[in-house]
């Protein structure tokens, strides 16, 4: 009997953790450079004196989906999208270097690029400090470029390179602010083979007829493990009744 108990209870938390996955990639299915998250499940033995044949069911991988998400044109001058498998570097305040898709770029007060979020972008030899009053180019390897609107429009001065990475995708980790880092705690050096598309941003890769498929199945998992639970509870009453008869 508690066989089954242990099934459907541990089923059941499960399946309302998986709801939350989907939840979260269906808030993000607009997203820029979302990658949506995924999740699997096994069943595993319980260890202990007299329970062999117990079994719950546990997380067995979590990551993300890094298929690569459409991308469209804007005509932005400081929005980029990675063209295939690579990352744009970013460093956080307190001085670790994480991973985004998201190359929608601004320029702060102090003339630092920056993700919109205010994350500085990092560069081959540290931040990227553009000049004020000037149009900013990106090219297809990362070079940021100052054009003067005034007087000269013709000088043209380089300001950095972007610093683009492309680490294996089984050492990748998602955190809780959607930025990715590296699990052993390496730092990837600059892939020259990663290009950026100018004027354009990766959408999310979040399919959402999958998204909402996998919802309704979860929907009816649960209430199918909740149904055994029910089986349970009266089965155990209907054998308790019959052993106070037989009593």
């Amino acid at each position: 009997m508690d066989r089954l108990i242990y099934t459907a209870m541990s089923g059941a938390v499960h399946a309302l953790h998986h709801k939350a996955t989907v939840s979260h990639n269906l808030a993000n299915v607009s997203t820029t450079g979302y990658r949506a998250e995924t999740n699997a499940f096994r069943a595993v033995p319980v260890f202990g004196d007299g329970l062999p044949t117990r079994a719950f069911v546990v997380d067995s991988t979590t990551g993300a989906d890094f298929t690569p998400g459409p991308i469209q044109q804007t005509d932005r001058n400081l929005d980029v999208a990675i063209r295939g498998s690579g990352w744009i570097a970013v460093q956080l305040p307190n001085g670790e270097e994480a991973y985004t898709r998201n190359g929608s770029l601004q320029v702060s007060p102090a003339g630092i690029l920056q993700t919109q979020s205010g994350i500085n972008i990092k560069g081959d030899n540290g931040f990227i400090t553009v000049p004020l009053e000037n149009r900013i180019t990106i090219a297809k390897d990362g070079t940021v470029s100052a054009v003067p609107i005034t007087p000269l429009p013709n000088t043209v001065a380089i300001t950095g390179r972007i610093k683009l990475v492309d680490p294996p995708e089984d050492q990748l980790v998602k955190g809780a602010d959607g930025l990715f880092r590296m699990k052993n705690g390496t730092i990837p050096l600059p892939a020259a083979h990663v290009t950026l598309v100018d004027g354009a941003l990766e959408g999310s890769n979040v399919n959402l007829v999958h998204e909402m498929v996998s919802m309704i199945s979860l929907a009816r998992q649960f209430d199918m493990y909740m149904k055994m639970l029910e089986s349970a509870e009266r089965n155990a009453q209907q054998a308790s009744e019959i052993l106070v008869v037989r009593a």
